[in-house]
Order: structure tokens, then C-alpha cells, then sequence
């Protein structure tokens, strides 16, 4: 389960619109870093940049807070399929899960390319409700794997998450390369998994699951970053820390790095668990 190969890192026009540069809504010059194109005392500039710096932490763990929300609607969705047989059988009986996964991938497609129009109301319930999909078709995975694996999973994946996010967060280094070739690689996997459905070749699998994960391990840098650069530009732009503007945007990111959590676990399910 990849999610859409771009849905999660969708909201693009939106993001394009706080990456131009130009005139605030003050009327004020400032470049795309998001920072008064007039500021010349360093003084000045070094006191902005740390106030920029300290919202910008506060942003991003509001993001990582829906983020964790809709984690949690995962499990609990996960739960229920489980211990609900009516819900187990509606899901896995007949074309029911064909029916669920496509539905995930249509919801991502929507919320990324129709932010602009929606509410963040609307944008928040699209996400809660992709991630409770996601819960029944990962519930699956109980019945395959034991429970120490799931756990080793989670907690390896939770490891590297908050290590290459706060790496994303406080690099001075431009990790769009980074972002480029992970998105490449993303593609790749895509394609490679595809094409070993009919292959089978368990050789294949491994090295499709050990690039995966060098993949999303590169995207929740990559998106860390580029969550906090788009949170600067727009405020930046005289949008406020509570516009709806900045609200859509920290849904689109939560779904960036909740879809980039859970296929870092998948994988590392894949290459750490031990099945029943």
C-alpha cells in the first residue's frame, strides 16, 4: 500500500501559491524563503529568523498531532474489523476490499487536488475517513504476522520517523534532491511490485521492500522540510497561524507524513516480521 505515488504529496497548487515570491498582503517585499526582502540588520534578521524557527516547531507539531490522530483512527478502525465480524465480512468477502482500496486511492486523489476548494472542515473529515479505510485493509495484517513482530514494526518505524523528522526539521541543507529521488524510487517500487504480482521471484520482494524503505525514509525528511518551508512562506504572505489557508495546509501535510509513516512500516513489517 503506497497511497497515491503523488496524492500524498499533493496540495501542490495550493503550495505553489506561497512559493512565488512577490508581495505580501502588507504590501511588503519578501524573497521565497519567507523572509523581509528589506531586513539587512543581522540583528533584526537573526531575531526573526528565531522567532520564524520557534512557529514554525509549534506548526509542525500540530501537524503531527493530526497526524498521530489519524494513526490512531487507524488502529481503532483496525480494531473493530477484527473483533466486528459483520464489519470483517462486508470488508473481506466478495469485492468488498477491492472496493475499500480503491476508495483510498480516490479520497487521496480528492483531498490533494481539491484543497483549494474545500473547507478545512471537509478536508479534515476526507482525512480521518482515508485513514479509517486505511485501518480495514491494514487489519489484515494481525492475522498474517505475530503480535511481537507488529510491535517491533511500530517501534522501529516510530524510531526512524521522529529521527528523520527532526533531521527534516532542523537541516540548513536543501533536501529537495533528497525529495526528487526518493520520489523517483516511489515510482520504481511502484512498478517493480507491480510487475513481481506475476513474478513471484521472493528475491525481488526483498529488494523492493529494502529500497522502500531508504524511500520513505528519505520522503519523511524531504516532507518534514518541506512542510516547515511552506508554513513560512504563507505566513510570509500575511496569512495567519489561523487562516483557513494554514489549516488546510497542515491537514495536506499531516496526510504526507502519515501515509510516509505507514508504508515505512509496511516495509519494515515486510523485512522484520516473522509470520504465523
Amino acid at each position: 500500500m503506497f497511497g497515491n505515488s503523488d496524492g500524498g504529496r499533493g496540495g501542490r497548487d495550493l503550495d505553489r501559491e506561497f512559493e512565488r515570491g512577490g508581495m505580501d498582503r502588507r504590501g511588503n517585499e519578501y524573497d521565497n524563503r519567507g523572509y523581509g526582502a528589506g531586513q539587512n540588520n543581522r540583528a533584526a534578521y537573526g531575531e526573526h529568523a528565531g522567532e520564524m524557527e520557534s512557529r514554525s516547531a509549534v506548526y509542525l507539531a500540530k501537524v503531527m498531532g493530526w497526524m498521530c490522530v489519524g494513526l490512531l483512527t487507524t488502529v481503532v478502525t483496525a480494531m473493530a474489523a477484527l473483533t466486528m465480524p459483520a464489519v470483517w465480512n462486508l470488508v473481506f468477502g466478495g469485492p468488498g476490499f477491492f472496493v475499500v482500496v480503491i476508495a483510498q486511492f480516490v479520497m487521496v486523489i480528492a483531498l490533494s487536488a481539491g484543497i483549494q476548494r474545500m473547507s478545512p472542515a471537509t478536508a479534515t473529515v476526507m482525512f480521518m475517513a482515508y485513514s479509517a479505510l486505511t485501518g480495514l485493509t491494514m487489519s489484515v495484517f494481525v492475522l498474517i504476522y505475530d503480535i511481537p513482530s507488529l510491535i517491533l514494526a511500530f517501534s522501529v518505524t516510530t524510531f526512524v520517523f521522529l529521527t528523520m523528522s527532526i533531521y527534516g526539521f532542523v537541516t540548513k541543507k536543501d533536501l529537495t534532491t533528497l525529495g526528487r529521488l526518493a520520489f523517483f524510487g516511489l515510482i520504481g517500487i511502484i512498478a517493480a511490485s507491480l510487475l513481481n504480482m506475476f513474478l513471484g521471484n521472493p528475491m525481488m520482494d526483498l529488494a523492493i521492500t529494502v529500497v522502500g524503505v531508504l524511500v520513505f525514509i528519505g520522503l519523511i525528511a524531504y516532507d518534514t522540510q518541506n512542510i516547515k518551508g511552506i508554513y513560512q512562506q504563507a505566513t510570509a504572505s500575511g496569512y495567519d497561524e489561523y487562516s483557513d489557508e494554514v489549516r488546510k495546509l497542515a491537514i495536506i501535510g499531516a496526510l504526507k507524513l502519515y501515509l510516509d509513516f505507514i508504508n515505512l512500516f509496511i516495509m519494515l513489517l515486510r523485512l522484520l516480521g516473522r509470520r504465523r
